[in-house]
């Protein structure tokens, strides 16, 4: 998945307007303008269209951990330069102070079955021998059960 198609869905699922992005990304000691976030927001063949930049969705992740968890002490954490499903998937997971169970509950909310062992794995460090790359269909599936779990 792009990191624009995530932006989009996170920002349907929320219900986040343009300033509140931008609030998000300064939350996390990041710059964001109204017009960046209306360009990402754009679909691909759309004109002003931008392509996000790994840098700037980890950036604006680290901003919805601290919008939904809080302000941690001390310096932020600085953004990832390379995103994968993985991390989209954990950042996601922290936001929203997830269990196991509630990441099972929200995918058969897309009629998506996983199992336990499964879901662990994506969780994992990349050199644990029990890691699995999250896929695009599995991130999709996890936004959509999100989607339909906050706004039926």
């Amino acid at each position: 998945m792009n990191n624009n198609d995530i932006l989009r869905r996170l920002r349907y699922t929320f219900d986040l307007k343009e300033l509140a992005i931008v609030d998000i990304f300064a939350s996390a000691d990041g710059v964001a303008t109204q017009e960046q976030v209306v360009s990402w927001l754009k679909k691909e063949d759309d004109t002003g269209y931008v392509e996000m930049l790994d840098i700037d969705m980890a950036t604006f992740l680290n901003g919805f951990i601290n919008n939904k968890r809080g302000k941690r002490e001390g310096p932020q954490m600085a953004p990832e330069k390379r995103l994968t499903n993985n991390i989209v998937f954990m950042k996601l997971r922290i936001a929203l102070n997830l269990q196991a169970e509630d990441i099972l509950d929200i995918m058969s909310l897309a009629e998506f079955n996983l199992s336990k062992h499964e879901l662990s794995s994506f969780f994992r460090k990349p050199d644990n021998r029990h890691y699995c790359e999250c896929k695009d269909q599995i991130l999709r599936n996890f936004l959509m059960g999100l989607q339909k779990k906050i706004r039926p």
